[in-house]
């Protein structure tokens, strides 16, 4: 069924809050996964790594700016979830990480609700291409806005 027709005929707020959810059980998921991972990795041969002094550093620096990578990690295809585990190896603590994948939900939703659907209509034939390709113009706004934020943060 394509995802067009699984959304035919909800309200646009009752599909943003969907996929919000859903974005948001992803991120959560995947960070505890990670959580896990380091639990084990603590009880096990990779102990010496866990415990490594730049794993440490590694810690408090993700602790310090990872929140905004996690937000923007949502805006990407095939990181964010590598991002959200990596946040849950790295201990990054819940009062951060919440925020950060809240936000990052509300900007995947968005981002699906509004341009994704389009531009999956407007492959199907049921919408101008034109759609689409505002659509697209709206993605590259939104990668170049991430990008200056991310070097923001990273200074």
């Amino acid at each position: 069924m394509p995802v067009s027709e699984l959304f035919s005929g909800w309200p646009a707020w009752a599909v943003f809050v969907v996929l919000a959810l859903g974005a948001y059980a992803r991120g959560s998921v995947t960070y505890w996964l990670g959580r896990g991972a380091r639990v084990g990795s603590e009880r096990s041969r990779w102990r010496r790594y866990a415990e490594a002094p730049i794993v440490g550093s590694a810690e408090r620096w993700v602790g310090r700016v990872g929140a905004p990578l996690v937000s923007i990690g949502f805006l990407t295809v095939g990181v964010q979830s590598a991002i959200n585990f990596s946040a849950g190896v790295l201990r990054m603590p819940q009062r951060r990480f919440q925020p950060a994948v809240i936000i990052g939900a509300l900007l995947w939703a968005t981002l699906y609700t509004t341009v994704g659907l389009a531009v999956v209509d407007a492959w199907l034939g049921h919408v101008p291409w034109w759609w689409a390709l505002l659509g697209m113009a709206v993605v590259v706004l939104l990668i170049v806005v991430s990008r200056r934020i991310t070097r923001r943060a990273e200074a």
